[in-house]
């Protein structure tokens, strides 16, 4: 007999296209099935070969929280890098190293949560370090770019498959859970939506993940903007993945929903398709859908939506296709090539703030290298484990030989003295050298465990000399000499036990609190104060030690010590990304930190050629109009050392350039929940002071011409043309910038904004001519009165230049656009939301599911104005659509009140809407003034004759 082959079911065929081959897979999974898959840790299905499916690898700038990885520079530098060929081939590097981990580990995930394309609207966001840049043009192409990188070439299969954080609005971690983002619908549509927007047309992304944070009074894991908008701009199935804890939230800590059944199928309905809460048991999160769908609250059609979603992913991956699948077998980790492109990343990150001559550095210069971070290579949350390391001292020790570099690091050096005269001490270990902090690998780091074999600190009569080092807002470290940082692990003793600070709750910090003649020690982890007991040194509810701090040596006398006879005096300082500023924790102030702040002025003291490196996640501001030269760059990875000696030598011009505006001061800020970059004048787009460094900022060791600048509009397509030439005599990149301005809008427009941009690379002497084609598309605002996008007719100037101030070319240009009109409100009325200016108000749900109000912000009253509404012959009566109590009063053009409604107290709730009506008598165009007064919410306002 001849023996014929198993029958191949269609989801197993190749030639079939996915649709088909998911539609038959769907048929055969039954519904507990399906629902276990909508959990992050989707399990296997055996019986039709399926393994498990897990959502989420980190892998911003590099593969994180999986063991050792090439570690590139934080996201805010890939953005300063403005190089979009660059950041596409860091993400093709990142995504083979992803696909060889998992050839090794199964727990790394195809599934790449990155990147992060939150706009960088506010500079003391805590997460500001993941960001590319704060102009949505910039950050999608940036984005565009990695996840390209991510994505890879082929057709078919896709290497990994990237999701976009975090939709949406979201740059504060203070109250992050809880707070509203309040957006009106041009900041919406001209701003927020813009980053998501490009990048998911470009064709390359898999899914978004909704922010933890509520925009106009609705959570983001129920938004109907996931269906109007993100679901609209692409053909594909995209996967919408929660964030971690985000579905538990909206009744635990949101309490937007009353049971947890409800929520989950508010989120699935919205379009989440993939829970990630509780870890990776998915008991809870299923028996949640379950229930849901017993009470009525899902259809099974609802459920194989969210599947479908999935199942999309995972075939694109390859996952059903082994043989067929293209990067099954990547083995590129680790590479030489991956190693020369994170020095090359972390070069082109490096920004050059200010420059009187001094750098590049004279071949034969002695330096003092000092500051708390010329010895560091610190990583942030979502880093890898470095396998290559690089410090600013390691790197100008290699580039200019040990012998012309002295270092100072430029801590206090103290020991602390108990009450009853002995002093802590550090004990000898025995034990072995440990791993760094995560280089095993887990899928949660937020669960790695302290150290408890090494020997907790006992106390006795000279005791251990600490490295104090005071990150402001009383947040200090303190170092043993043999480099450990003291940490309090689960046991609650201190040990000199951790290589960096570090973890989700950080175990390595403490406050000096002033008690009696001395200081109780309080750790910051824990909150608890050190104690001394017999068997070491703890923290604890009660008994807590007052110490005395000996200072053995300031910091800014060792510095003092070997700036004086240097030639050229380099400080680096900064910040530590687990520590005043981070994800759940927003900075206080753009301040340095006072004991930086010491160290920059002892050494100017000490030398005028004095040369600030600032390495951070965020700007700063930091008077340097007295220093030789600044420079700025993210935390640049493995070779930050050796770029930024590089760069210091001149083997390599800087060429990075500002993602976002460097303010001169806290002063310069809005609130940080401000979300209304239009109202507040937020950002280069709007800001209306002078910046301390602006948008596009950064300087050469080189000079370019600018030239030849040529315009024409050609089917919806502006195309533009200028000439650059490198008039110096070094080698070097130019980022080329081209920008647009509204010469006469009727609106509040950007004072400038991003188009186009391109980074050269050009010899002494030569010259390119960059060509750009911006659609017209890029020139439209949002016409609230209409709803929709429009262009303005008028004219336009076209602005060529090296930052956002430093313009070289201008010229007009007229475009053909749209006309505006008085606001119809006879036929449409007034959306709350849709006014053109307010103050003192909020934007909120108008219901759970759908729609906008707008209510006066908690104590104040509300003011409202929409311009330009057209009466027409004549109007009898106003209608108003609220709920709650308070009261609405009308006026026009500023004037008198003319209509007043009032609506009492009573038990409906604040979805609970009534249509109120009041005389008025109106013709003709006027600008309606509205006065917003209680805990009164306005969704509309009517006008009829």
């Amino acid at each position: 007999m001849t023996a014929h082959p198993p029958h191949t079911p269609p989801f197993r065929d190749p030639h079939l296209p996915f649709a088909k081959r998911i539609d038959d897979l769907l048929s055969r999974l039954t519904l507990d099935e399906k629902t276990g898959f909508l959990h992050q840790f989707a399990p296997a299905v055996e019986r039709l070969g399926i393994p498990a499916f897990r959502t989420g690898q980190e892998a911003l700038h590099g593969v994180a929280w999986m063991g050792p990885a090439t570690v590139f520079p934080q996201a805010v530098g890939l953005g300063a890098t403005w190089n979009t060929d660059l950041v596409r081939r860091i993400g093709e590097a990142v995504s083979k190293e992803v696909r060889a981990m998992r050839a090794r580990d199964d727990r790394v995930g195809l599934n790449i949560w990155a990147p992060t394309v939150n706009l960088l609207r506010h500079p003391l966001w805590g997460r500001n370090e993941e960001g590319y840049s704060e102009d949505p043009k910039l950050t999608s192409a940036i984005a565009t770019a990695y996840t390209h990188g991510l994505r890879g070439d082929h057709p078919t299969y896709w290497r990994t498959a990237p999701v976009l954080k975090h939709w949406l609005a979201h740059n504060n971690e203070t109250d992050r859970a809880t707070s509203s983002s309040s957006v009106r619908p041009r900041v919406l549509h001209e701003y927020d939506l813009r980053a998501f927007r490009e990048t998911v047309e470009a064709g390359a992304v898999a899914g978004v993940m909704p922010a933890y944070n509520l925009v106009n009074g609705r959570p983001n894991h129920v938004s109907p903007y996931l269906r109007e908008h993100l679901r609209a701009w692409t053909d594909e199935e995209l996967l919408v993945c929660s964030d971690a804890g985000a579905p538990s939230n909206l009744v635990d800590h949101e309490h937007y929903f009353d049971t947890h059944e409800e929520a989950t199928a508010a989120s699935l309905r919205a379009g989440v398709d993939s829970f990630t809460d509780h870890g990776t048991d998915s008991a809870q999160m299923v028996g949640r859908i379950r229930k849901a769908y017993e009470q009525g609250l899902l259809t099974e059609a609802d459920i194989d939506t969210a599947v479908r979603r999935q199942l999309s992913v995972r075939f694109r991956l390859g996952e059903f296709d082994p043989h067929d699948d293209p990067h099954d077998g990547v083995e590129d980790f680790d590479t030489p090539a991956h190693r020369a492109l994170a020095q090359e990343a972390a070069e082109q990150a490096i920004v050059l703030l200010r420059n009187d001559g001094v750098l590049p550095l004279a071949p034969g210069t002695r330096l003092a290298v000092v500051g708390l971070l010329a010895d560091e290579c610190k990583l942030d949350w979502y880093s890898g484990t470095l396998i290559h390391r690089s410090t600013p001292l390691e790197g100008l020790y290699e580039r200019f030989g040990a012998e012309r570099v002295e270092f100072a690091e430029g801590v206090d050096r103290v020991r602390l003295k108990t009450s009853a005269g002995t002093f802590l001490h550090v004990q000898a270990s025995e034990a072995g050298e440990d791993e760094a902090r995560g280089a095993e690998g887990a899928l949660d780091p937020a669960l790695l465990a302290g150290r408890t074999d090494l020997p907790p600190l006992t106390t006795d009569a000279t005791g251990t000399e600490f490295a104090l080092i005071d990150w402001d807002e009383g947040v200090l470290t303190l170092r043993a000499p043999d480099g450990r940082y003291l940490s309090v692990a689960e046991d609650g003793y201190l040990r000199a036990s951790a290589d960096q600070p570090g973890g989700w709750v950080v175990q390595e910090t403490f406050r000096l609190e002033p008690h009696a003649n001395g200081h109780l020690l309080r750790h910051i982890g824990t909150g608890r104060h050190v104690t001394v007991a017999a068997d070491g040194v703890k923290v604890a509810d009660e008994n807590a030690e007052t110490f005395e701090l000996i200072i053995a040596e300031r910091g800014e006398d060792a510095v003092t010590r070997v700036t004086s006879e240097a030639d050229v005096v380099l400080v680096v300082a900064g910040n530590d990304p687990h520590i005043n500023g981070r994800e759940t924790e927003d900075r206080a102030s753009l301040r340095l930190p006072v004991h930086q702040e010491r160290l920059l002025r002892a050494a100017r003291a000490a030398n005028p050629r004095t040369v600030l490196a600032l390495v951070s996640a965020y700007p700063y501001a930091v008077d340097t109009s007295d220093l030789a030269a600044a420079l700025w760059t993210a935390h640049g990875g493995q070779a930050a050392g050796t770029a930024l000696a590089r760069v210091l030598a001149g083997d390599v011009s800087p060429a990075g350039r500002l993602p976002q505006t460097w303010y001169e001061n806290d002063a310069d800020l809005p609130g940080l929940l401000d979300y209304d970059v239009i109202g507040s004048r937020q950002t280069y787009l709007y800001f209306e002071g002078t910046p301390l460094f602006p948008f596009g900022h950064g300087l050469s060791y080189t000079s370019f011409s600018y030239g030849d600048l040529t315009s024409r509009v050609a089917e919806g397509t502006l195309h533009v043309s200028f000439a650059i030439t490198n008039t110096g005599d070094v080698t070097a990149d130019e980022v080329a910038q081209l920008y647009t301005r509204a010469v006469d809008p009727a609106l509040p427009r950007p004072r400038r904004e991003l188009v186009a941009h391109r980074r050269v690379t050009l010899a002494p002497g030569a010259r390119e001519e960059l060509s750009f084609e911006v659609p017209l598309r890029a020139f439209e605002f949002w016409d609230v009165t209409q709803g929709r996008a429009r262009l303005e007719p008028g004219p336009w100037e076209l602005l060529a230049g090296a930052s956002s101030e430093d313009i070289r070319l201008r010229t007009t240009v007229l475009l053909d656009g749209e006309p505006g009109a008085p606001r119809p409100v006879l036929q449409r009325g007034l959306e709350g939301a849709d006014f053109d200016e307010q103050s003192g108000v909020e934007i909120v749900d108008r219901t759970r599911t759908a729609g906008d109000a707008v209510t006066a912000a908690e104590g104040r009253s509300g003011e409202l104005v929409y311009r330009d509404c057209d009466f027409g012959d004549g109007v009898a009566e106003v209608t108003m659509t609220v709920s709650g109590e308070g009261a609405v009063e009308l006026s026009l053009d500023g004037g008198t009140v003319l209509a007043a409604v009032q609506v009492e107290e009573s038990d409906s709730g604040p979805y609970d809407y009534t249509t109120l009506g009041a005389g008025i008598v109106a013709e003709g165009v006027h600008d309606v003034h509205l006065r917003l007064r209680g805990p009164l919410r306005l969704a509309h306002v009517g006008f009829s004759g």
